[in-house]
């Protein structure tokens, strides 16, 4: 009895053992609950005051959350707000309130500007699309109440002799400021009429036809009453003037002022109704173009094997989206209409440049303001060997300044042999090399539908700031955008009228 009773003291106060702890997840074997896969957190967004009570189990976000939201970080699946007006006004991130956007066809390059020119109408930024070939933004601009302005071979013309805004400005303006809205117009007419020459030689033309051309645009203005066009120019020329005589150096010879002039008025002879560039641009505009509103340039009519028409478009717009831009200043700069913000979008950039030598100091020219707040800029164009794929090596390496000189870079799926080029350019680490590379991948194929399932990097997209590291994010479209976003609508009509072709005479009835 007694050992019993010692026994049971013995083992009372025996010390336990401390209990083992369970493995990070979770203990093995049957029914002990081990996990193999540990589910993140749910996480929730909020504001500092929302979210104070939360702490320590609060964190910042990783990705700037001023501007348009883009989506989400690929990384971290932070939100990421981004657009060029905002980076540069309120988040002082960038230096210069400009885009460049660069990726393979069909990865989504419009529909990020899209989802930036949407964003940017909330904050009263008005988008300005100055030339869509496709069209890619024609029912964004529709849907927000802008002016869609078509042109084409018998759908509209552009007179690039017309001033534009510019006349009826510099009668409500004095001084300096009416001065220089009148040489703006006088300058970005030459620029553009000079560019068309280019287009038509593959040349620039020379110093001496350029002040020919300055020359004859002034005595232009002084004599004729109205808006002039081409046909005025070529008699101005042809009439021999004494102003422009002077600048020709004929010394009193008819023949040599002949000699001076009869290259220009061929080339300009060549832009009228049985040229190549038709009547677009040496007959009055048919619809003019509205400073206040959102505005988009439909050239998609024009055939993409006409590659020589399409530049000149592009360029006409261009020329006359930034007129009205100045104009728009000029007259705020004097208190008479309010500070407007733009978003403008330039399209295609690489079909301008492939124009012709001297092609790149036209664009430089055309898109350069005299007064950069208030405007954002976005350019786009497929890779790197599009802009070394001129044959100037001056001009090369101007086209590459346009990416150089962007306040961000924006890229999408890019092929491998782009990374040497575009590295020299933006600053990429291994890793984003290839995290590009891997976005064009073609998409796989589907055996249940029997259809080819959306490209891997369609829709991701990585966002570069001077030497930081790149954010990369995926675009996903909401309901609205949806609708606003099918740049093969003509496909899916097709597709459609193919369906009801081949349903049974019951179902169609």
């Amino acid at each position: 009895m007694i050992r019993r009773r010692r026994k049971a003291k013995a083992e009372k106060t025996r010390k336990t053992p401390p209990a083992r702890p369970a493995p990070a997840r979770g203990w093995r074997g049957r029914g002990a609950g081990s996990s193999v896969y540990v589910q993140a957190a749910e996480e929730w967004r909020g504001t500092t005051v929302q979210v104070c009570g939360l702490w320590p189990f609060a964190a910042g976000s990783g990705s700037p959350m001023i501007g348009v939201p883009i989506g989400r970080n690929l990384l971290t699946g932070a939100t990421l707000c981004a657009d060029p007006i905002s980076w540069f006004q309120r988040a002082h991130l960038i230096s210069n309130p400009s885009v460049f956007l660069l990726g393979r066809p069909g990865l989504g390059k419009s529909t990020v500007l899209r989802r930036m020119g949407l964003g940017l109408t909330g904050y009263g930024v008005l988008p300005m699309v100055l030339g869509d070939l496709k069209p890619d933004y024609v029912d964004l601009i529709r849907g927000l109440g802008g002016q869609v302005i078509e042109l084409g071979r018998g759908r509209g013309r552009l007179n690039i002799l017309d001033p534009g805004e510019a006349s009826a400005a510099a009668e409500r303006l004095t001084g300096s400021a009416r001065a220089q809205v009148i040489a703006d117009a006088r300058g970005r007419r030459h620029t553009m009429v000079a560019t068309l020459v280019t287009l038509l030689r593959a040349a620039p033309p020379t110093d001496h036809e350029e002040l020919i051309l300055d020359r004859a645009i002034g005595v232009l203005d002084d004599r004729h009453e109205g808006v002039p066009v081409l046909p005025d120019l070529i008699e101005v020329l042809m009439q021999a003037p004494d102003d422009v005589r002077q600048i020709t150096f004929d010394r009193g010879d008819m023949d040599r002022y002949q000699d001076a002039t009869d290259p220009l008025i061929k080339s300009l002879t060549a832009m009228l109704g049985q040229g190549r560039l038709g009547e677009i641009f040496s007959a009055e505009t048919t619809t003019p173009m509205r400073r206040d509103r959102p505005v988009v340039f439909d050239i998609s009519s024009i055939d993409p094997g006409d590659e020589m028409l399409q530049r000149a478009a592009l360029m006409a717009c261009w020329s006359s989206g930034f007129g009205s831009i100045n104009v728009a200043h000029a007259l705020a700069d004097a208190g008479l209409e309010p500070q407007r913000l733009y978003f403008v979008i330039l399209d295609e950039l690489w079909r301008a440049l492939r124009g012709g030598r001297g092609m790149v100091d036209r664009v430089d020219a055309l898109t350069r303001l005299n007064r950069q707040h208030g405007v954002g800029q976005a350019m786009i164009s497929h890779t790197m060997a599009d802009l070394d794929a001129l044959p100037d090596e001056d001009d090369r390496m101007k086209a590459r300044g346009f990416v150089e000189r962007a306040g961000m870079v924006i890229c999408g799926g890019l092929p491998e042999s782009e990374m040497p080029e575009l590295s020299r350019v933006v600053g990429l680490s291994r890793a984003e090399q290839e995290m590009l590379v891997s976005w064009v991948d073609p998409p796989a194929w589907d055996d249940a539908t029997g259809e080819e399932t959306a490209p891997p990097g369609r829709g991701n997209f990585l966002v570069k700031v001077g030497g930081r590291p790149g954010i990369p994010v995926h675009v996903a479209l909401t309901a609205v955008e949806e609708g606003l976003n099918d740049t093969n609508k003509r496909w899916h009509e097709q597709s459609s009228l193919a369906d009801v072709g081949e349903a049974e005479p019951e179902a169609i009835a």
